[in-house]
């Protein structure tokens, strides 16, 4: 089994995402029981979630956040349109010069 480190400032990412979960399930006056049904996971599990566990499946996070009512907060997460250097990178690769057309086969074809 191979072990990768993860990076602080992902880690402070995870812990923050988990973070914001407790508190959307604060707000609505859920225990951790009553979301983890919705969301049909096990407290642990959702509890691991909002420690801010980097094991915690993705497709928990997410199915957490549809439970909430926040599945559209998802729709801006590593949107193509907002990747400023990806779009520079692809633009960077683009041909600065349109070739010449190439002659038909038939150069007096109507």
């Amino acid at each position: 089994m191979s072990y990768f480190t993860i990076p602080p400032p992902v880690s402070e990412h995870i812990a923050e995402f988990g973070r914001r979960v407790r508190v959307a399930r604060i707000r609505r006056g859920w225990s951790v029981v009553e979301l983890a049904s919705k969301a049909g996971v096990n407290r642990n599990t959702l509890t691991a979630l909002e420690l801010g566990k980097p094991g915690t499946a993705i497709g928990v996070c997410f199915t957490a956040l549809w439970a909430l009512g926040l599945e559209k907060s998802l729709d801006a997460v590593a949107d193509p349109d907002t990747d400023v250097h990806g779009k520079a990178l692809e633009a960077s690769r683009r041909p600065t010069r349109v070739g010449k057309p190439r002659k038909s086969g038939n150069d007096y074809d109507f």
